[in-house]
């Protein structure tokens, strides 16, 4: 029996939004990654994010990123790894505050956008975000792209770690996702999605673009929340996930 965790990424909107899709695709995740101000969010709808995800029983975590609303934290950007590091605390602390408030616990951290892509090639990026997450608390969970350097650091440093894998975006032949910037970035057929992470899940393998079979670990699945179809989707995958035998559950379940 295989067992995998469905994660999401929510608040990433700011003031009035919508709230009953959201709420909607937290009937089905099991962890909900909220932003945290810097990419998107503010503190209306992280709390609002909260509360929703508390109600639907969904484990939360910490969703920091770069500094760059305009570029919805997808454009890279020149750091060092104390800047990622004190990034990452800040953020963390910020989600925290709202989570304390309701006598809530945070279940694990994921990086965004660039700060996840950058930290899944770059070493030192990767150890900085590892400590931010280790020194916060070290009973945090570390999510990253499965098999890269920033699982390798959280793993290193004795942190939990989860190798997340996705449903809507083709691989390269190195276990990178393609850029976002390629037109075959994405794979917008439901079908196609299902039948990725399903092999992704049971067989521990992909298929990249250039048509070779990638090995990599699959203990959480990304859906994003901010597709014209997420919540179809959402609701799809999990059934189908579900009729393939495979229990859908968080990390800490």
């Amino acid at each position: 029996m295989f067992k995998v965790d469905l994660n999401c990424d929510l608040g990433e909107s700011f003031g009035r939004y919508k709230l009953s899709e959201q709420q909607e695709i937290l009937k089905y995740v099991t962890s909900a990654n909220i932003a945290c101000g810097f990419h998107a969010g503010d503190p209306s709808v992280m709390r609002e994010t909260v509360k929703l995800a508390i109600e639907n029983g969904v484990k939360i975590g910490a969703h920091p990123g770069l500094p760059d609303l305009n570029g919805f934290g997808r454009r890279e950007m020149k750091i060092t790894p104390q800047e990622a590091y004190d990034m990452v605390v800040y953020q963390i602390g910020a989600l925290q505050g709202f989570l304390s408030t309701c006598n809530e616990t945070m279940q694990h951290v994921k990086p965004h956008g660039a700060l996840y892509n950058m930290s899944a090639k770059d070493p030192k990026l990767a150890e900085a975000i590892a400590q931010a997450v280790y020194d916060i608390s070290p009973s945090l969970v570390l999510f990253g792209l499965a098999g890269s350097e920033l699982t390798k650091a959280g793993e290193k440093i004795g942190l939990r770690t989860a190798h997340e894998v996705f449903s809507d975006r083709t691989y390269q032949s190195d276990g990178t996702l393609t850029s976002r910037s390629q037109s075959d970035a994405l794979i917008t057929d439901q079908e196609h999605s299902v039948s990725q992470v399903i092999k992704m899940v049971t067989e521990g393998k992909v298929t990249s673009q250039q048509n070779t079979e990638v090995s990599l670990k699959a203990d959480t699945v990304c859906i994003h929340g901010d597709g014209v179809h997420a919540l179809a989707f959402a609701s799809y995958i999990k059934e189908v996930l579900e009729k393939n035998n495979i229990i859908v559950s968080s990390i800490n379940n």
